[in-house]
């Protein structure tokens, strides 16, 4: 067997037209802010593959602080593409999924800053309650809360 050299995920991105917005939001969920930053450069653009790039970026981090969500709004190259009215069955990247201790509570609290539940919760087995919310800009999220644990 050979030896793994992954050591960790870093952080899921997710592309947004308001930063300021996408902060708040995922503050709402309980992520806190971690730091603010314009990305650009020539070394930025070789990584992206995107060439000339500027881009601001807010880094969130979970209250355990193993998982980070990196927020970017690109200011060049303008955004190309939108997925933000995907269906949970397209290809590629489509939600993040954190684990809550109240789901029915955040989701109230969610819905008032225009969130909308994309089904409705549900209970699998007797271990979780889940449901995928469209939140800020079309974002799919997914919340999970233990039930077998309370």
């Amino acid at each position: 067997m050979t030896k793994s050299i992954l050591k960790q995920m870093h952080n899921v991105g997710i592309v947004v037209e308001s930063l300021d917005n996408a902060v708040s939001f995922f503050t709402e969920i309980g992520l806190k802010l971690e730091g603010r930053a314009t990305v650009e450069g020539e070394w930025a653009g070789q990584v992206t593959g995107l060439g000339s790039q500027c881009v601001e970026i807010a880094m969130m981090v979970t209250p355990d602080g193993h998982s980070r969500l990196e927020l970017s709004r690109f200011l060049t190259p303008s955004v190309i593409s939108d997925h933000r009215t995907a269906p949970v069955n397209s290809l590629g990247y489509l939600r993040v999924m954190f684990n809550v201790s109240d789901i029915d509570e955040i989701v109230s609290r969610l819905t008032k800053l225009g969130a909308k539940l994309v089904g409705e919760v549900v209970q699998y087995k007797d271990l979780y309650r889940l449901c995928y919310i469209r939140g800020i800009e079309g974002i799919l999220i997914g919340l999970a809360e233990e039930i077998g644990k309370k």
